[in-house]
């Protein structure tokens, strides 16, 4: 049984979240502010937590830092609209992906059921399939249709970078420092240009991406 972490200040959210997981075949622990959640971990590491940022002690950041100085458990940040500069602080600190409140149940449960399928990844993955293309990481190359799609080196690098990551959210400053250096972070610009053309080359209706999705403000994902 998938164990979980629930970290909501909110005591109705915070029963209901856990009834619904319970409901849905986890094993739910819930606690209410930030010292009890990294208590919580240490005492009993979950497989995954569901953290609310908006915390009464400690910064939802401060809990993401605190439970990554040891442990890689996913952890899925839940968020108000407004809070968009707190959510990506929180995703740069390490959290896997985050659900904006009001959220809906289903979508909740399907970000958890990634985070922890990508927690433990298949072994020696050399490459992803997707529904359109198939990316080969040993051979640098991209296919579609059985034919090679041609992508420039920065092209290939920012497409590496998100099927390495099936289905995570990266942010626009992980995506940058790893394919331009650690002395970028800003430049959101660069990325518009080359997902809009690896758009072009891959998915089906570049209009309506499939796979290379917008989390605008925030960062990208790639779906399989």
């Amino acid at each position: 049984m998938t164990r979980a972490l629930v970290v909501e200040d909110e005591i109705a959210l915070g029963r209901a979240l856990a009834i619904n997981l319970r409901a849905h075949g986890y094993d739910v622990e819930a606690v209410a502010d930030g010292a009890s959640a990294l208590a919580a971990a240490a005492r009993r590491p979950p497989d995954v937590v569901v953290l609310d940022l908006g915390l009464p002690d400690l910064d939802g950041v401060e809990v993401v830092e605190g439970l990554r100085g040891w442990s890689s458990v996913p952890i899925v940040v839940l968020s108000a609209r407004h809070d968009r500069g707190q959510k990506v602080a929180a995703l740069d600190a390490g959290a896997d992906d985050y659900v904006t409140k009001p959220f809906d149940l289903v979508e909740l449960l399907a970000r958890l059921r990634a985070a922890v399928r990508r927690a433990t990844p298949a072994e020696g993955a050399v490459g992803l399939e997707t529904a359109s293309f198939t990316v080969d990481f040993a051979a640098h190359t991209v296919r579609s249709n059985g034919a090679q799609v041609r992508l420039t080196p920065t092209e290939w690098h920012v497409l590496e970078v998100l099927a390495r990551h099936p289905g995570k959210l990266v942010t626009q400053r992980e995506l940058l420092q790893q394919v331009w250096g650690p002395h970028y972070g800003s430049e959101s610009n660069y990325l518009r240009v080359y997902v809009s053309q690896l758009r072009r080359k891959l998915e089906p209706d570049p209009s309506r991406p499939r796979h290379l999705i917008t989390e605008p403000g925030v960062g990208y994902r790639l779906e399989p």
